[in-house]
């Protein structure tokens, strides 16, 4: 068997493992299939490279061109990942696993992909909240926007997810404008390489946007400005000694950690045996324990039952548990692989045997499992192990240990608020779960726990279907704890993004933001239509072009036949009296309904045109009340523009209603899509 070459792709240049390389071997059975590593990178032209070429790049383009290349190179992943598969395997990773592992960070580039050209713009300034009035008449305003760090993003993934650890930190940096460098654990690092390459000779990246470390970073750390954000997996150790760097420290460089975990699962007092809460429960903790040989961030490492289902759980788990058919990931039976490598095996031992000092081995013997298709001895499998702890509260190791592999405990509580002080007694992880159908139950998990937890993962018989699982980070969610598990946050949709964004707080008049937005403001200068901007295409309107209707009078006669032809009669527009004893009316007023209805009528062009379809209307809000004899007129301004594809963009409308005395009557957002 030939043994691989992991290179580095370094300032556009793929280099060669050479002094310091090391030895990689495969979990199957030991034998030696890459080496990787190499000390003499230039980590400084990497490190110039990314910030003078890739980030200028990566400016130049919009949130949507952004989002654009993430679905490309998603979807050239996902036609390439059979190649992915192939090489995993060596991991000890399953085909299961796999799905996880590469379908799951393909997935989660499209869903970023997604969400940069439904939630951004297609600019390069994204506006983060509403707008601020700090003065009195509205010409001095505030803002505050994000805008794509003018550094470098330095990635530092674990062993356990070669492609998805490296894509769930790509996306939303692409997709801030920051260009990466890509550093993973050295035992997977031929999987992400494979990556790496495919992306790269897609040619959908701009040069400079990605580069790639096999093996160590040299003194890259110490050569990181403010502008640069280091994010890390791993170990809460060395997280510690990530953090305490210098440089770091001095120049407050963004430290984005993601670490041990002691995540916990909660068996609500309702789910007793016979329930689908209960089988749940046991389908959950043993597939948490198995997927990856229990080699996940988020896996259950603790099992909290009541007291009284303590016996039950164990009985069932464990029998689901000896149905794992461990041995090659190759082999198709195969339901449990081997751990990443020897060494990692040997730890989970080690800390297996701490655990053990506080609680009672239940299920799995690793001296005495059958393993099919491969040899116990040469490669790095292990059997799922369940260990019972009879006294939680006074036990410590297995509230501060955690075991990276197939391991779990099992302890019992005496009633929920117990449940929930053993749950905390992790000081902070990144996923706690509760399966219960009982919504009090629930609750009081999440108001008792959540303060320690990134997540709180919540199943029953309603959602069981449809939900992906205790231990699956979504990209639409935020993924990260605090405490123990680093006290960081990854992805979480656009959250995730505006970790590699520096947000400004900017102030000016009305003019000013919306220039520096390019989204017209409230109070600032419209521009005169040269004709009905309904009659004018998508690239023809400006931001501010506006229209002023005529006037138009409401009657009560006009009131009347809307009541009547709607069916609202709600008294405020049908009862004088009783209306004017509402402290909100003088009387009889118009439908709230009614006046939208007439504003339509006063701005919209009848024929036909590139206006295309009314999509929507947003912060609709009615701020004085119209009675019969007042009149209403509109203004109608563009705000805001964004493309959807080569036929058609949608248009932002704002849209004030106001009275005879010019007084607003009422505010919304109209949403269009215009034909280009």
């Amino acid at each position: 068997m030939s043994i691989r070459q992991i290179s580095s792709f370094a300032a556009g240049e793929w280099i060669a493992p050479g002094a310091g390389a090391r030895d990689i071997a495969s979990a199957i059975d030991g034998a030696v299939i890459a080496s990787a590593g190499n000390n003499a990178l230039d980590v400084q032209a990497m490190l110039d490279h990314a910030r003078d070429v890739g980030g200028p790049a990566l400016r130049a383009m919009t949130f949507h061109d952004r989002a654009r290349m993430l679905k490309a190179l998603g979807q050239h992943l996902n036609a390439n990942k059979q190649a992915l598969y192939d090489i995993s395997f060596d991991t000890g990773a399953t085909q299961s696993d796999h799905m996880i592992d590469i379908d799951g960070g393909i997935g989660t580039m499209f869903v970023f992909a997604s969400k940069g050209r439904r939630e951004m713009p297609d600019d390069h300034v994204y506006l983060d909240g509403e707008l601020e009035q700090l003065g009195r008449t509205g010409t001095f305003m505030g803002q505050h926007i994000c805008t794509p760090l003018h550094g470098v993003a330095v990635h530092i993934n674990a062993f356990n997810f070669p492609v998805w650890g490296m894509l769930e930190k790509l996306a939303p940096t692409l997709l801030a404008g920051v260009p990466a460098i890509v550093k993973p654990a050295t035992n997977s690092c031929y999987v992400t390489e494979l990556a790496v390459k495919l992306m790269l000779d897609s040619g959908l990246l701009p040069k400079g946007a990605l580069q790639f470390v096999a093996g160590g970073l040299g003194d890259m750390l110490d050569r990181l400005g403010m502008q640069d954000v280091v994010s890390f997996t791993g170990s809460a150790d060395t997280a510690r000694m990530l953090r305490a760097n210098k440089t770091i420290l001095e120049n407050s460089v963004r430290f984005v950690a993601e670490q041990d975990s002691l995540n916990a699962s909660i068996l609500g007092p309702d789910a007793v045996p016979g329930t689908p809460e209960f089988d749940l429960f046991i389908k959950e903790v043993s597939r948490e324990m198995t997927a990856k040989a229990g080699q996940k961030c988020t896996a259950i490492r603790r099992i909290i039952a009541p007291d009284s289902q303590v016996p039950a759980v164990i009985e069932a788990l464990s029998a689901r548990l000896a149905k794992t058919v461990i041995g090659d990931p190759r082999k198709e039976g195969t339901r449990m692989g081997a751990l990443v490598s020897t060494q990692q095996k040997q730890d989970v031992l080690a800390k297996a045997a701490i655990i053990g000092a506080e609680a009672e081995r239940v299920f799995g013997d690793p001296e005495n499992f059958e393993v099919v298709g491969a040899d116990a001895d040469k490669g790095a499998f292990l059997p799922p192990m369940l260990f019972h702890c009879a006294d939680p509260d006074k036990a410590e190791r297995v509230h501060d240990t955690e075991a990276f592999g197939p391991v779990s405990t099992i302890m019992g509580y005496r009633d929920l608020d117990h449940a929930v002080q053993i749950a905390k007694r992790g000081q902070g992880s990144l996923v706690a779960s509760v399966i219960t159908h009982d919504p009090a139950v629930a609750r009081a998990v999440v108001i008792g726990a959540g303060a320690y937890h990134g997540r709180i993962y919540i199943n029953d018989r309603t959602s069981m279907k449809e939900s992906t699982g205790h231990g699956s980070p979504l990209p639409h969610m935020v993924h990260g704890g605090p405490g123990r598990a680093g006290g960081g946050e990854e992805m979480g949709g656009v959250r995730g993004v505006k970790h590699y964004m520096q947000r400004t707080a900017i102030q000016g008049s009305p003019d000013m933001l919306s220039a520096i937005g390019n989204r017209w403001v409230p109070g600032a200068t419209e521009i005169a239509a040269p004709a009905h901007p309904f009659t004018r295409k998508f690239g023809e309107l400006a931001i501010g072009e506006t229209l002023h209707s005529a006037a138009r009078e409401v009657t009560l006669a006009d009131i009347e036949h809307f009541a009547e032809f709607t069916g609202d009669t709600f008294y405020a527009h049908m009862d004088d009296a009783a209306a004017k004893r509402n402290p909100f009316f003088p009387g009889r007023v118009a439908h709230g309904y009614l006046l939208l209805s007439f504003a339509a009528g006063l701005f919209v062009e009848p024929n036909e045109g590139p206006v295309l379809a009314n999509t929507g209307l947003d912060n609709l809000r009615f701020m004085k009340p119209v009675s019969a004899g007042d009149s209403i007129k509109v203004r109608l301004t563009v705000k805001h523009k964004t493309p959807r594809n080569e036929e058609y963009g949608e248009v932002r409308w704002h849209v004030t209603l106001t009275n005879q005395d010019d007084e607003k009557v009422a505010e919304y957002e109209l949403l269009t899509m215009n034909a280009f």
